[in-house]
């Protein structure tokens, strides 16, 4: 009774997300969504994955938008219709608007590629030039390139991993020297 007890403890202390997944469901959840979520859960660590982690009754945005705010990295799986949802789109716009250290993978898709369709996902010109510049500011950050024909799973994967796992270290790093410097 006592170690189940302890076991739940440790699983309230533990935030509700250090790493989110941004993802296009079609083209990526069956393999590397899942796999990386998979991959860093068995690191201790603790990973948003819309499908893993929602339930029926949640709301959508709330949800998300709750996660990507509390988390410290996001990953960004851009893949060949990522940039066909307005979910993918609003979830990427607020990574960036959030300050949010973001670790893209180019799955099967160069960055130059990747663009927000003028006649696409958008109704609004603000939420176009909003996720116009995410993608932009996405399109410009050192990512993970894999192309799914040549590559093996096992190593994006694993490569994706240790970098989230070096940048989570980072990211502490960062914070206790300006805990310091108060």
């Amino acid at each position: 009774m006592q170690r189940s007890s302890l076991q739940l403890a440790k699983r309230a202390i533990k935030p509700a997300c250090d790493v989110f997944i941004n993802h296009r469901g079609i083209d990526t959840k069956r393999t590397l969504a899942t796999l990386l979520y998979d991959h860093l859960s068995r690191h201790n660590l603790s990973p948003f994955l819309d499908n893993k982690n929602m339930k029926p009754g949640d709301k959508l945005f709330e949800k998300i938008d709750s996660a990507i705010r509390s988390c410290k990295i996001g990953v960004a799986v851009f893949s060949p219709n990522y940039c066909k949802s307005y979910f993918c789109l609003h979830e990427l716009a607020l990574f960036m608007e959030s300050k949010k250290r973001v670790i893209p993978i180019f799955c099967d898709v160069k960055p130059s590629q990747l663009h927000v369709p003028i006649n696409g996902v958008c109704a609004e010109k603000d939420q176009l030039r909003r996720f116009s510049l995410a993608v932009e500011e996405a399109k410009q950050t050192v990512g993970i390139s894999f192309d799914s024909l040549k590559g093996n799973f096992a190593d994006v994967v694993r490569s994706a991993s240790e970098t989230v796992i070096k940048t989570l270290i980072e990211l502490e790093k960062e914070d206790q020297q300006m805990k310091l410097r108060k």
